[in-house]
This record gives C-alpha cells, structure tokens and sequence, in this order.
C-alpha cells in the first residue's frame, strides 16, 4: 500500500509542477494584457480631456476646471483628474483622490520636464492605481499637467480569480488521476501480483498453485514461471514425503518435519493432536491505541513443541495472558498460527482475576517444590482452591473440542495441570492421555511436605503415559507414588495401576528442532556490530541465556565471573558476560525482589572492575527473539548454562545446534537434565564460584581443536535426538497402548 501511494504521490507531484507552470504563463499574459488594455484606455479618455481642459488652464478658470473635473468623477474604473500648473502645485481635483497622493506624485514633474506623456502604477492604501499624465501647452510652452488616475486593482481580481479556477481544476484533476491511477495500479498490478502470492503460498503449504496467463496477459511471462515453479515445488514435496515415509523404520536417520508428518499419517491416521499448557506459543500485545503486535514467548516449552505442531498441525489450548489477545481471536479464542504461516489452531481460554492463585500455586508451590534451589514451597488453601477450579475450565474446554473426535489423543504439558489427566479419562475414557513433566520431579521424601500431595498424583495417573526427561526423575516419581497412595507399582515395567487404570512412566528426553545453524545470520560484522551496540566490545565474548528466575543461578554466575577476575585479571578489558534475562512472572513478589537482586549485583561488580568503557558484565532484560539469540550463540566464545537445577534447559542445545563453525565452549550445570545428553561440555558444580571461574579460564584457553572435537560430539547428539523424534517416541509410545 505504501508503494502504491508512493507512485500515486510522484505522478500528482508531476502533473501539479506542469499545470503550475501553464497556469504562471497564463496569469503573466493575462495580466500583461489587461495592463496594456488599461493604459490605452486611459490614454485615449486623457487625450479626449486635454482638448477641454488645455485651453481653459490657458486662462487660468480654475473653478471652471473643477466642475469639468467633477463632471468626470464616479465612472467605470476612474477614479479621478487633476490639474497642476507649470510649477507642478495642484490647482484642481477630484474629490476621491487623497491630497497627500495627489501632492507626493512624482511623475508631474518628469512629464512638464520631458514634455512628454507617460504613465505608472502605483499603490496607495492597499489599492492599486494607474497613474497617466499629459503636459499642458500654451502655444510651444508647457503650463501644466492633466493627470488621470484609474483604478488598477481589478488587475490582481482578475489574475487571483485565474489561479483559483486553474486550483480548483488541479485539485479535481488529482482527486480523479490518483484514484484512476490506483484503479489501474490495483487491476494491472497489485490485483495479479496478490494472486501470484496466493499461488506461492498456496504451493508453500502444501497446495498445488497455479496461474493462467489468459487473465494476466501483462504478467504472461511471470505467470508461466510460477506455475512450473509450482509444479516444481509439488513435486519436491511430494519425492521429500516419500523418501520420509521410506526412511520411518530406520533409526539412524536423522528425524525432521517432513518425517514427523509421515510419521503421525502412519500412526494417528489422521487423528488430530491436541495439546494443553499454560504458557501459550504466542502473545499478542497491544502498541498504541490500534497497532498490535505479536512475540514468542522466552519458554524452553514453547522451544521445543512449537516446531512439532508446525510439523503436525491440531489444537494448543493455553492462558490466553496478553492484553491483546481477545482482539486477535475469534469467539471462541480461536485463531490460526504462527501469525505469518498459519499451520495450527490456537485455543486461548481466558482467566479471571479469582483464577491468579492458579499460578500462585504454579511456581510459588510446585515449582519451588520440583527444584532444589533452597527456596521455601509456599502452599495456601485459596491456591490450590484456584488451581483446581482453572484445571476444570481447561478440562472443560478441551472437552468441547474433542465432544466428536473418536479416540483422541491429548498431550498435557507440564506443572500447571497435574489434576487435568484424570478430568479427561473420567469424561472421556476413550481419550489417549499424555502428560509430559518439564522439570524436576523431586524425592519422595521433598514432595510429601506437599498437603495436597495425594490429589496431585492421582489427578496425573489418569494419563496413559507420564513422560519425564530422565530415567532419575522417573525413579523418583515411583518412589513418590509408593509412599503416597495406594496403587500396584511395577518396577520392572515401569508402571503404575491405580483404580484399575494402568499409568506407564517412561524418560522422553526433550530436545530443540536441529537446524544446523541454517536460520542464523552469517555476517559476523553484522553481529558484533549489534554485541557492540550493547556495549560489548571485548575480544571474548560469554553469554547467559535465561528467564529472570531463581533457578537459573544468574546471581552464582555473577560470583564467578567476579571470583575469574580477582584470580585471572589478565581478562580485565577482555571478557564480557552478556547476560540476557527476560522477566518471567513479574507480578509474583519472589521474582521481582530477584530481579532487584541480579540488577544490583551486576551493578557492584561492574564498579568494582570498571575500566574506561568497558564493564564485566552487561545485563539485558528484554526479550530477544530466536534468531536473535542464534546470532548471539553463533558470536560466543563460552556459552554459561549454569542453572541450579533443570529438568533440562533446551539454551544449552540451542547454542550447540547454532554452532555449525564447531566452535565456542559451553560450560554447563550438573544439576540439568542436559548435562546427561551433551558429554562434550565442561561440567560444573553451579554453587561454587571457583570450579566455574576456573571452567571459565579453561574454556578461553582451550584449543580450536579441543572446541571442535566436543562441539562435534554434542552436534550429533543434538542431531540425532531432537524435537522430532522425541515428539515421535512420544506419541508411539502413547498410541501402542491399544
């Protein structure tokens, strides 16, 4: 649109300098002509009173030659006479002409002096006047001067009145030429150019595009070339699926979108997904009074299933958080995303102001709980009463959706719905349940200061499959479930039988879509350009990537990087830790006294260590996108996961996918669920600050050779077990239960 108004602009902008330009001409001849009309007439009307009035100045009979003069007043355009004697002084004139105009003239004396007539314009009292004067005679000697005045200001009339009409006539000219031009750039151009797109698109989908030149005779040549393109792309998609569906029963190949939507055909025909977490993949937020604009949300959740339901299409359900998305949705909350490629629905379902204690719970209870981060689990009646209430209403929503699907398959995600399994297999048995544990499952002996402990475990044993990322917490999940409840437990298969339904818990560790750095910006300048916009302008580079919580160890990472300087200072003025650390549950207190907290720590190192422009640390708090924070991975000489305790933390395997040069080090806690998948990191306790520090100087010591042989290590197993194929082991292992 902007273009098309940018063209519209330009040709009006044209044709207004050109009809401009005609109507400057035409208002100088206009006013030239009637210039040169007004001076004849008035020539002649003066050579037509000199023969009256010459021979009585002759006798010097002025009264006489005042009633002439008056005789003369009030006609057409004249405006008055005069009369002056050979020493230029006013012997008689009309009353209309002002004395002090009358007396100021000096044009009198140059006609008695030259003997000659002439005439001027001239202006008095904002009006504009034709002065002509003839010289007087008596035999061969001049005795005076007869004066015309005419009134020249019709003139400036008449040439205004020719701009008016000729603006008038622009104005018309440019309100039909810019819509003609519009008209015609919307048929010619834009109306084929939009189908051309939709063609594209429609080809990018999945779609067969294509386009008949007949319509488009001045797009012929590109309309050919999109329709073989077309063809071309189909076909493509086509050998890609058939070369995924032969390739599905062998292991060692790698798994990809393609795979996974050959996989889910074979497995689910045609069954849709339907997935339920509180976090939703995206967030619509309003910017000004109209403008809207949407953001991916920092969550390793939203990382990891995001791509999965790119790959198989269905239903998310989520708590719809932004403050724009109800203008975004639908009636029912539904709309179709991600935004620029819709590829599957999203469901939000919207929470009251009595539902908040549902995130209370969340992560001040059983976040705090599932991690050991020495934070006290705060458990109050009213949350729990909310959480169970918010549990219904997403057990009520996803009823609606699945009221007629045969057999349909649900997948709950995470924390906040531990009561949503059962709600579904009570209203629906026939439904395959899924719950997948994102974080820690804690001892038993931790998890039973829970008061609500035996609710929360019956509520997840109504799925059919409890997946966790690592064989431990599966251990400690039958630990807890064995001194809690009454139900038969399988060690040796790994399941539990409760109220006659049997639960599988099984390891599903969760990974990242492996792209091989293909989405990351390869101009290096181009992105130490954006680190130095930051203010990082070191020749070593660290870089922390998490969510401003507790659990991430941002404030021991700080420590340590304090603890590198005092034992290394050679690094003074040549490392900086660019934390980013976007707000997570900011209106919960906890977190933002951390906040608080990482804002003044970062602030009393930097003005302990400080040199010129340079400081140890710069911390960041805004969200980054993904391709962002790939760009920033790519740049990183140590990559610092040193979280207090994760279930897995997806950050440490995005800076290796992002790492195709098989470059950088990436030091990483012992307590997350990816120090047992990436064996080629440093390992490191996250409470000591000087087994980090000292990870650190390793890792900006460590040969290009050393850095490429474990960045290759952990390449292959990022590779070889991403998102897909958790995504496919996953549902199988759900789907073969019958």
């Amino acid at each position: 649109m902007k273009q098309v108004i940018l063209m519209v602009f330009i040709i009006v902008v044209a044709v207004s300098v050109v009809v401009l330009a005609f109507v400057f001409f035409q208002a100088s001849e206009e006013r030239l002509k009637l210039s040169v009309d007004l001076q004849y007439r008035t020539q002649l009307l003066a050579d037509g009173l000199k023969e009256s009035i010459e021979p009585l100045s002759v006798t010097n009979s002025t009264s006489t030659l005042q009633r002439i003069i008056e005789r003369f007043e009030n006609r057409e355009r004249l405006v008055g006479l005069a009369l002056y004697n050979s020493e230029a002084l006013l012997l008689a004139a009309s009353e209309e002409l002002p004395e002090e105009f009358l007396q100021s003239l000096q044009l009198v004396p140059r006609v008695m002096d030259r003997d000659e007539s002439l005439g001027e314009f001239l202006s008095a009292s904002g009006t504009d006047f034709y002065v002509f004067a003839e010289p007087l005679h008596q035999e061969e000697r001049v005795i005076g001067a007869f004066v015309v005045v005419q009134n020249a200001g019709y003139i400036n009339e008449s040439i205004l009145d020719v701009w008016q009409r000729n603006l008038v006539r622009l104005l018309v000219q440019i309100v039909v030429l810019s819509v003609a031009i519009a008209f015609l750039i919307w048929l010619l151009f834009l109306k084929p150019l939009r189908r051309f797109a939709e063609s594209v698109k429609s080809t990018r989908l999945g779609g067969r595009g294509s386009l008949t030149s007949d319509e488009h005779s001045f797009f012929d040549p590109l309309a050919n070339e999109i329709t073989k393109m077309s063809s071309s792309l189909v076909q493509a998609r086509s050998a890609a699926s058939e070369e995924a569906r032969m390739r599905l029963e062998k292991l060692d190949t790698p798994w990809t979108a393609e795979r996974l939507q050959e996989f889910i055909k074979a497995h689910l025909k045609d069954r849709p997904i339907y997935v339920v977490s509180n976090r939703e993949p995206y967030v619509h937020e309003k910017v000004g009074r109209k403008e809207m604009k949407w953001s991916v949300p920092a969550s390793g959740l939203v990382t990891a299933l995001e791509p999965v339901m790119v790959a198989c299409g269905g239903v998310w359900l989520a708590h719809g958080s932004g403050n724009a998305d109800k203008q975004t949705a639908d009636a029912n909350g539904k709309l179709r995303v991600p935004p620029d490629e819709p590829k599957y629905t999203l469901k939000r379902v919207w929470l009251s102001r009595e539902d908040e204690g549902h995130g209370r719970f969340s992560n001040e209870a059983l976040w705090p709980l599932s991690h050991m981060a020495h934070t006290r689990p705060v458990f109050r009646e009213e949350d729990w009463t909310a959480y169970r209430r918010v549990n219904g209403k997403f057990a009520k929503e996803l009823l609606k959706e699945i009221k007629n699907v045969q057999r349909p398959l649900v997948l709950v995600q995470d924390f906040h719905f531990t009561l949503l399994p059962s709600m579904i297999k009570a209203a629906r048995p026939d439904a395959q349940v899924g719950l997948f544990w994102h974080i820690p499952w804690p001892s038993a002996e931790l998890f039973s200061i829970c008061p609500w402990r035996k609710e929360i475990l019956e509520g997840m044993l109504g799925a059919d499959i409890i997946g966790f990322h690592t064989q431990q917490y599966c251990n400690n999940f039958m630990d807890t479930v064995a001194k809690t409840i009454e139900a038969r437990v399988d060690f040796e298969h790994f399941s539990v039988t409760h109220t006659g339904h049997a639960s599988f818990i099984k390891p599903f560790p969760i990974s990242i879509a492996f792209t091989n750095g293909r989405e990351a910006d390869g101009d290096e300048k181009a992105n130490r350009s954006v680190l130095e916009g930051l203010g990082v302008r070191t020749e070593f580079v660290g870089l922390g990537v998490d969510r401003l919580d507790y659990t991430k160890g941002i404030l021991e990472r700080f420590k340590a990087i304090e603890f590198l300087f005092d034992m290394h200072p050679e690094y003074m003025e040549k490392f900086t830790l660019l934390q980013i650390a976007p707000i997570s549950r900011g209106s919960l207190e906890k977190y933002q006294k951390y906040s608080e907290d990482v804002t003044k720590e970062a602030e009393r190192i930097n003005a302990r260590f400080t040199r010129n422009d340079w400081n140890p640390i710069v911390l960041e708090k805004r969200h980054f996108t993904h391709d962002e924070l790939k760009n920033f991975y790519r740049i990183a000489n140590v990559c610092l996961v040193t979280s207090l305790h994760d279930g897995m933390n997806l950050v440490a395997k995005e800076f290796v996918a992002a790492r195709d040069d098989e470059a950088g080090v990436l030091i990483l806690s012992q307590m997350t669920g990816a120090a047992r998948d990436l064996k080629g990191a440093l390992l490191v306790n996250p409470y000591s600050a000087e087994e980090m520090s000292e990870a650190m100087h390793t890792a900006l010591q460590m040969p290009e050779v050393e850095q490429r042989r474990r960045i290759k290590t952990m390449r292959e197993t990022v590779k070889n077990y991403n998102v897909y194929r958790w995504s496919a082991e996953l549902i199988k292992a759900l789907t073969n239960l019958g």
